[in-house]
């Protein structure tokens, strides 16, 4: 993948400051060497950030204090594309992307804003190294490790910081973690084209392929024994079709297929040809069903009349009881006409003996007061006639309705005697209707299951697919092209070692996938490169490991790994060392260690090799080197260039931003 940074860009909160550029060229090693605290270290975060980080890992306080977004451009085949990122502040990090792309990029806005999010910027990178849309589990809906392949896992080849270029642990970027490490193991047969784009298509239609395939292949044999079950029970059905009267009895044993193509036939038959029906049940199973509903009307009938009959039986009781309650009233009023029968004009008053008028005045009063109050309280009043006449009409329909009833349950009782035929013969027709419906599933069950079923034919067409491509597949044989791209790398590897700073350049080595790290191989034993010493070791196998890979990335017809890679202090294991001899810095009043020439023709060395590799590559590949030495070290060597050594207070930030704070 044609990818290159043509330049590093900051913007300043201050919006009196123009944008920090830092350029390279393109197809080179470019070098940026300067003094400690310069911003050198920064480089490949503010690259990564800006690439689709999930954390922004720029060094806090100075940088990300004046600086309100960071930006790369990119060379692409498709041109020149400028992405940047706004500095997250207290979060993590920010999805306010700002993306411009042109042929060619020469003029920086003074301002950028957010058009875009780091999602979408993601998708264009992934795109752009024309990374396969399927996972590597046979779908394209997965996460985590078995997740597709993005632009974001290709960085692990692009980047090597300080703490890895030479460590004898880790030799790709961010391999430390478990989650980059497992997810780099599972991409790497992928990056080395070992398997391809064409190749995952292949083993996700042979995964879905297996997958369907078992869920068939379970359906039928649980339709099979279902079958068999009912098979080893169709002689039974055929008797009981007969019994039935729904099939002839043969006159010689009948095959499986006749018993089942006779039974078609009885299931095609229609309910009126059917020897048993509804039709042929005696005219005393309709009577004896017109005398059940006759009796449910008639219990209706008597249970109203019951009822009625219970309240007007009620109402005359009360009847009695109020005119017994009304005698009682009356003897007890009929003292007006007992006094009033004990006076006369010329006796004493019977009660005290006193002959006057006035008292009797006053006793006639009280009689003809105590009248009124017994013509008030209704005892001349009687229940009236029609009632006597209503209950005794009800009491008389009580009885006639009782003997309906029992009248039509012993007809009842009778017709059902003279109907058990009848009921048989009921219970035969939908014995028979029950029969036909389960036999009609039994037999689709069948004709699914027989030689030329669609689910016996879908098993075949998958075995015979999976089949198919498993033998594309061998044919293919990923772990042969694994071993051959292997092979290659370290071909590649080995022939870079005799010109670096390594014990034993000529030991074979071979880059081990599956531990993600180098293992040398000696005449007794082999050894992992943690179980080997020294810091050159370790640096020289880095760089001829990485430089390798993006060899073998660059013959490849379409590798999606971006074509550079950034190398943050390669010469920390030779410099700074104590020495005895120092040098200050007039100007920045900086004590800086003087490299030793065996330390300086090392180092040379090694950028001796860089310069090589990226001019074998034609324009195709591209270095970034972040270091201490300068230009002494490694100028005047092929295809290496140098920008402004970052010192007498040049930086990566500029200082008027610093001043202006």
């Amino acid at each position: 993948m044609f990818l290159q940074i043509r330049e590093i860009l900051l913007w300043p909160r201050n919006a009196e400051f123009k944008p920090r550029r830092v350029p390279f060229e393109l197809g080179k090693v470019n070098v940026i060497s300067g003094a400690s605290r310069t911003g050198k270290s920064a480089v490949i975060p503010i690259i990564d950030y800006c690439l689709g980080a999930g954390t922004c890992t720029i060094p806090v306080n100075t940088i990300r204090k004046h600086c309100e977004w960071f930006g790369i451009v990119v060379a692409t085949a498709q041109g020149d594309k400028l992405l940047a990122r706004r500095e997250p502040g207290a979060q993590r990090s920010t999805e306010d992307m700002f993306l411009f792309e042109a042929d060619r990029i020469t003029e920086i806005p003074h301002r950028v804003a957010k058009n875009t999010n780091a999602d979408a910027m993601k998708r264009l990178l992934d795109e752009l190294a024309g990374l396969s849309n399927l996972d590597f589990s046979g779908g394209d809906d997965s996460t985590g490790f078995d997740g597709r392949p993005s632009f974001r896992d290709l960085a692990a080849f692009t980047f090597q910081p300080q703490n890895v270029v030479a460590n004898p642990d880790v030799l790709f970027f961010k391999a430390n973690t478990y989650e980059h490490r497992e997810k780099l193991r599972k991409i790497f047969p992928y990056v080395i084209g070992a398997v391809t784009p064409a190749l995952m298509a292949k083993q996700f239609e042979l995964g879905r392929a297996r997958q369907e395939l078992r869920r068939k292949v379970r359906e039928l044999k649980d339709a099979q024994e279902v079958s068999a079950r009912w098979l080893a029970d169709l002689k039974a059905k055929f008797s009981e079709a007969q019994e039935l009267g729904l099939a002839a009895r043969p006159e010689q044993e009948l095959s499986r297929g006749q018993m089942i193509e006779q039974l078609e036939e009885v299931v095609a038959r229609t309910d009126l040809t059917l020897a048993v029906s509804t039709s042929t049940i005696s005219d005393a199973l309709s009577e004896l069903s017109g005398l059940d509903v006759e009796e449910r009307e008639v219990s209706r009938e008597l249970t109203t009349l019951r009822h009625r009959l219970e309240e007007m039986n009620r109402m005359q009781v009360g009847a009695d009881q109020y005119q017994g309650a009304l005698t009682l009233q009356r003897g007890r009023l009929q003292l007006s006409s007992w006094l009033v029968g004990h006076t006369d004009d010329h006796g004493d008053c019977p009660m005290c003996g006193s002959h006057t008028d006035s008292a009797k005045k006053k006793l006639l009063a009280l009689s003809v007061r105590l009248h009124e109050v017994e013509a008030e309280s209704g005892i001349d009043k009687e229940v009236p006639a029609a009632f006597d006449r209503e209950l005794q009409r009800v009491t008389k329909e009580v009885g006639q309705t009782t003997e309906r009833l029992r009248s039509v349950q012993f007809r009842k009782r009778a017709l059902s005697g003279r109907s058990a035929d009848a009921r048989q013969r009921q219970f035969a027709a939908q014995r028979a209707e029950r029969f036909v419906g389960n036999l009609e599933a039994a037999l689709d069950l069948h004709r699914r299951l027989g030689n030329d079923s669609e689910l016996v034919e879908e098993v075949a067409r998958l075995t015979e697919l999976v089949q198919r491509l498993e033998g594309e597949l061998r044919e293919q044989d990923v772990e042969s092209r694994k071993r051959r791209a292997l092979t290659a790398i370290n071909s590649f590897a080995g022939r870079l070692l005799p010109f670096l700073d390594v014990e034993n350049p000529q030991a074979p080595i071979s880059l081990e996938i599956n531990d993600l790290t180098i293992k040398v191989q000696g005449s007794d034993r082999d050894d992992y490169l943690s179980e080997i010493g020294s810091g050159s070791n370790w640096l020289a196998y880095h760089l001829a490991v990485l430089l390798a890979l993006h060899q073998y990335f660059l013959a490849q017809r379409n590798s999606p790994v971006p074509a550079f890679l950034v190398l943050d202090q390669p010469s920390q294991v030779y410099f700074p060392k104590r020495v005895p001899s120092r040098v200050v810095n007039e100007e920045t009043k900086e004590d800086e260690p003087r490299l030793r020439d065996e330390d300086v023709d090392a180092v040379r060395m090694a950028f001796d090799v860089m310069g090589k590799v990226v001019l074998s590559a034609n324009g195709m590949m591209q270095l970034i080197v972040l270091d201490h030495a300068s230009q002494e070290v490694w100028g005047e060597v092929e295809g290496v260039v140098g920008l402004p050594e970052w010192r007498n207070g040049i930086k990566l930030v500029p200082m008027e931003w610093l001043n202006s704070a």
